[in-house]
């Protein structure tokens, strides 16, 4: 691909915000994976808490997989990614109340923002974000597609 084929692909559209994913496949094994962009609005191409296992994104078998975006820094305080699966793994919770417990109660404590997508082995499915939006879908065999931007929506 020559210079200007790949400057023609950019726009401004495609410069903000991170992007994460979480997968649960066949066998129950998960994964995540999350872009460096950030909260909304922050300069394309800078490096995030997105890249740091723990921080922006993790996934073990034994817990669940999740990826974050917010406010780097207190993610990376926290490892707010992997503080959720230890919750799943070693307290027992489930994935929504350790999704709400790192994000609406430690997170916001510090004066952090940001949210979560997650999933676990056994299919649950959960998000969790302390602002006022936060871009997000969710699809799973045999239930409808859910996508959602703001807390009134599903």
């Amino acid at each position: 691909m020559v210079a200007d084929e790949a400057a023609a692909l950019a726009h401004d559209e495609g410069k903000y915000g991170t992007v994460g994913v979480v997968a649960l496949d066949q066998a129950g094994h998960v994964a995540a994976g999350t872009s460096t962009g950030g909260t909304t609005g922050k300069r394309w191409g800078r490096v995030g808490d997105s890249p740091i296992i723990g921080a922006g994104n993790y996934a073990s078998d034994a817990s669940c997989a999740v990826s974050a975006t917010g406010t780097g820094e207190y993610f990376i305080r926290l490892t707010v990614a992997r503080e959720i699966c230890a919750l799943v793994e070693h307290k027992g919770l489930s994935l929504q109340a350790a999704a709400d417990e790192v994000i609406q109660t430690k997170l916001t404590a510090l004066g952090g923002d940001g949210g979560v997508i997650a999933v676990a082995p056994d299919g649950q499915m959960a998000w969790s974000y302390n602002t006022s939006g936060m871009y997000r879908a969710r699809l799973a065999a045999g239930e409808p597609l859910t996508v959602g931007i703001y807390k009134d929506e599903p």
